[in-house]
């Protein structure tokens, strides 16, 4: 596994999503053993990053999570865990309360990473991050960031921050490059801050694109691990890919220690959807 070292921190080039782990709005009880078993399969594998939120399932997730983590006795001081808070709750009491409630769920003492999931029209951002920078004081969360910020936004949220920001976690994969257009990506890189690619595997790209299998082919992997190495290839760049396939996610684990030539780059660079 390679790493991204910022700020004395080494986190994991890859780590694991939970978007539908126990539900997707709301709880869904008949999720469960899948949830748990794909859980329990990437603490297996070596998973050490995991990323939730407050509204995955409706808490379900973090319950899950934080439920696989102690059933497989794998110690917290050896992993990462990120939640964040949505975007109807960003008010100050409202921020000390999600959190507090997340780590309740998750029965943990601590947040490695607390993001802002969305921004709003009209939230106040300094209340905001006046909340989050008590929890950091607290002990609550070690770190934070951010999600789904454009460049004005993530400067204004760095600015705000007490300590450095950590992460933007917006959707990045070879056909959908958005965020990196609007310099979010090229701010990052110059400040000390990771971009988390979330949504990195397109399949309908991945399966129809000819030029990407080929490269795959040639090197002996699939599809989606050469578009997930495409990604943690680039500096300050990490990502957090989700499957319930233990086999699936052995490749995309797998995926971070493959380093792409600067020539392979160029080829996927040119590759539009």
């Amino acid at each position: 596994m390679r790493y991204e070292t910022i700020h004395n921190l080494q986190i994991p080039k890859i780590g694991f999503g939970t978007w539908t782990i126990g539900g997707r709005g709301s709880a869904d009880p008949s999720l469960d053993e899948k949830s748990l078993l794909a859980l329990r399969s990437a603490l297996e594998l070596g998973y050490t990053h995991f990323d939730t939120a407050e509204n995955y399932a409706a808490g379900h997730s973090e319950e899950l999570v934080g439920r696989a983590i102690r059933e497989m006795g794998v110690p917290r001081e050896s992993l990462f865990i990120t939640s964040k808070v949505e975007p109807n709750h960003l008010q100050y009491e409202q921020v000390l309360r999600c959190c507090a409630d997340s780590l309740r769920r998750l029965r943990m003492e601590d947040l490695d990473l607390y993001l802002i999931h969305w921004p709003t029209i009209g939230m106040n951002l300094p209340e905001t991050f006046r909340a989050l920078n008590q929890l950091v004081r607290e002990g609550r969360v070690r770190h934070l960031g951010v999600s789904n910020f454009n460049l004005k936004l993530l400067k204004q949220a760095a600015a705000l921050s007490e300590t450095p920001l950590l992460t933007n976690q917006v959707p990045y994969s070879i056909p959908d490059r958005e965020y990196v257009k609007k310099g979010v990506l090229e701010y990052c890189q110059q400040n000390d801050i990771l971009l988390t690619a979330y949504t990195p595997v397109k399949p309908r790209f991945t399966q129809g694109n000819h030029a990407l299998k080929e490269l795959a082919q040639a090197r002996g992997v699939t599809p989606a691990q050469i578009s997930l190495a495409w990604l943690t290839t680039q500096p300050r760049v990490i990502t957090i890919p989700m499957s319930f396939n233990p086999q699936h996610q052995k490749e995309n684990l797998a995926a971070a220690d493959l380093l792409l030539s600067a020539e392979e780059m160029e080829q996927l660079d040119r590759m539009i959807a």
